[in-house]
């Protein structure tokens, strides 16, 4: 099935829903333009999701995606998250920062009752997850909605058992996808594979539509990505210098230098693997650092240095979150971007 057809979508092109770079504006534009606009939710609280849905609903008459994640809640560790705090003191004493004075806590939510509250009266098109899905209750109130579903798999298997639960169609996410993977059933990152290569055999393996991610920045990647078997292409990168983009000047001049072209998988912003630009932090504390606390509980540490350095006109301690591949990044219109992107594809 093409994705128009699923969707209700006439471009093969989905913007990928980013958090912390975005709100409802780029969504809009995007859906406007004929492809699939996305809103992250993850760190909205109920009355801001509601507002930009509002705002969404109000700016388009396309469908439009919303994007939840579905971790499981961690149990905190007293002792890892004060040997994380040890490692980042002397980044506290540089910064002048009192580090009994930073409280602990995650910094995203869960799909759950309260999300699924707050989107039941806008009933979106479409309602995508990352981490896998949320409990079979919930799924099934979302599909009560007339939503369709969609959710991200990094592995074949990953793709098989969310069909198994119930996806409308699978985001085949390689590696080279910027922001968190969506690595739900295991957490070795050995068996994380290029988009190009992990494509033809999530098609190969499930029955319901494929949607690739990951390096895809122009309408070649897109074209390649349909040639393999998907039926479109999850962009994410390429948007985040587009005016409707809310991404920091500082993130912003890290995309367009050189800086952009080394990446790496890294969990020391929120505790689980996502792909960002190197800076000072990763490159002196390692990108994987076993002392980081569980997903989304590393968030509460890293925050006042982020702001400190941010404040002084440095990325070193922000999540520069990027793709590997950065070169479609360009300040442009997104409704532009999108037409373009789906070139030869439409």
């Amino acid at each position: 099935m093409t994705l128009r057809g699923l969707l209700g979508i006439e471009l093969p092109v989905v913007q990928a829903p980013m958090a912390g770079v975005q709100g409802s504006a780029l969504a809009i534009a995007v859906s406007n333009a004929g492809g699939l606009g996305s809103l992250p939710c993850a760190m909205l609280s109920a009355d801001a999701m509601a507002a930009e849905l509002a705002a969404l609903r109000a700016g388009t008459s396309k469908p439009f995606n919303v994007n939840f994640f579905c971790h499981a809640a961690p149990t905190p560790d007293e002792r890892r998250e004060a040997a994380w705090r040890a490692q980042l003191g002397p980044y506290y004493d540089e910064f002048g920062i009192d580090a009994a004075a930073i409280p602990a806590g995650p910094g995203r939510a869960a799909f759950g009752v309260e999300a699924a509250d707050a989107i039941d009266a806008f009933r979106p098109a479409v309602v995508s997850f990352h981490f896998g899905l949320p409990s079979a209750g919930l799924l099934a109130r979302v599909k009560s909605w007339g939503s369709k579903v969609l959710s991200s798999a990094t592995t074949v298997d990953e793709a098989r058992w969310l069909e198994a639960h119930g996806v409308d169609a699978v985001i085949a996410q390689g590696v080279e996808a910027g922001g968190h993977r969506g690595i739900f059933l295991g957490d070795d990152l050995t068996t994380q594979m290029g988009t190009f290569a992990l494509v033809p055999q999530v098609v190969r393996a499930v029955r319901v539509p494929v949607i690739a991610a990951g390096g895809i920045a122009d309408a070649k990647g897109v074209a390649a990505a349909i040639a393999l078997g998907a039926a479109g292409a999850q962009v994410g990168t390429a948007y985040m210098l587009c005016p409707e983009a809310t991404t920091s000047r500082i993130h912003r001049a890290s995309l367009a230098s050189d800086a952009a072209r080394h990446t790496a998988l890294t969990n020391l912003f929120t505790g689980r693997p996502a792909r960002g630009i190197v800076n000072r932090v990763i490159r002196e504390l390692g990108p994987m650092n076993a002392s980081v606390p569980a997903f989304p509980l590393a968030t509460s540490a890293i925050a006042p240095l982020r702001a400190k350095a941010e404040a002084r006109g440095s990325g070193d301690f922000s999540p520069l979150w990027s793709g590997q591949n950065a070169s479609g990044c360009r300040e442009v219109p997104a409704a532009l971007l999108t037409r373009e992107l789906a070139g030869a594809a439409r």
